[in-house]
């Protein structure tokens, strides 16, 4: 008798989780709602913010894994490369209010393939496109499209190796099909809201996390089943996508800057130092006293990078970097 009152005090009580995350989402979604447009691509609905002149060099971001454009916005990038770019800042497939379709499997390469096709209904052509933490390898990934060309990449704080990494294993439960889903909407909000403050902490340590960032991230919307079961998804690809894609690097035409903190405790700088080996035509920043977020750490070194990038023949920026070539 004690086990069907367990099961039932159980049964009610994922109930509750389950109603109370509903509404959570609900209550994030309408304190935090889309600021930009939405593109409609292959069944995909896009959300995407557009700052500039359209007349201008394109320029298009992609944020990282279980983050948002907003990320991209608050650093500073957007408002600072408008200046003289058409600025196009997407939310990844899962991530904001992008839809993330679940009969895909949404690869780097995927992704690449949607947003080309998005480009070209906005009318981008030849662009420059940035690229942070798990962006950068959907960046990486366009790169590698010989269908659509680009003027050159920045790739930002990027995992391109292989290594053994058993904490991204361990944040990819929420992708599991049926028993991802019930963590998804009982306990993983609820634990994911817990950790977020330790999680900001080490991306940003060295450093602390800016004010601006505490003020004006949207951390709920991160929060929301849907959200985590894009994070949890991207976690257990990361290391197959660097493992395709390793022996394509060097079929890139296009220059690169190659940005990573020296600092990083989520993605080792040697990640950064391995890629300026495989690319000839590539700038490498590690940036002192930096960490995983170097988008907020040397905005201005990224920008003077992409305007390099405007230039016919770009030229080598201010910024620390050193010559692992060599080594």
């Amino acid at each position: 008798m004690l086990s069907v009152e367990l099961v039932f005090v159980v049964m009610v009580g994922m109930l509750l989780l389950v109603i109370g995350n509903v509404a959570f989402s609900l209550v994030a979604e309408r304190r935090n709602p889309p600021i930009g447009n939405f593109i409609d691509c292959e069944g995909v609905r896009l959300h995407y913010l557009e700052r500039g002149d359209k007349t201008a060099p394109p320029v298009v971001l992609f944020h990282g894994n279980g983050s948002l454009l907003q990320d991209l916005i608050i650093s500073g990038l957007v408002d600072m490369l408008a200046r003289r770019n058409r600025v196009l800042c997407f939310d990844r497939p899962g991530f904001g209010y992008s839809q993330r379709p679940r009969p895909r499997v949404w690869t780097a390469t995927s992704q690449a393939a949607l947003f080309v096709k998005a480009l070209h209904q906005l009318g981008v052509r030849d662009p420059i496109v940035l690229g942070h933490s798990w962006g950068a390898l959907v960046a990486t990934a366009i790169g590698l499209q010989d269908s659509y060309p680009v003027r050159g990449l920045v790739l930002v704080s990027g995992y391109y190796f292989p290594t053994a990494r058993w904490d991204f294993w361990m944040m990819s439960g929420p992708a599991v099909p049926v028993l991802g889903d019930i963590m998804r909407y009982t306990v993983a909000p609820v634990i994911s809201w817990a950790i977020l403050p330790a999680l900001l902490r080490k991306i940003f340590a060295p450093r602390s996390v800016p004010g601006k960032f505490k003020d004006n991230f949207p951390a709920a919307l991160t929060c929301r089943p849907k959200q985590l079961r894009a994070a949890a998804e991207e976690s257990a690809l990361l290391i197959p996508e660097a493992t395709r894609l390793q022996s394509h690097y060097s079929s890139i035409r296009c220059p690169i800057h190659i940005f990573h903190g020296a600092e990083d405790h989520l993605i080792e700088p040697e990640q950064a130092r391995r890629l300026y080996k495989v690319l000839r035509r590539s700038n490498l920043h590690l940036v002192n006293d930096a960490e995983h977020m170097v988008t907020y750490a040397d905005g201005d070194a990224i920008v003077e990078a992409v305007d390099s990038l405007r230039v016919e023949q770009p030229i080598i920026i201010s910024s620390p970097q050193e010559d692992a070539r060599a080594d």
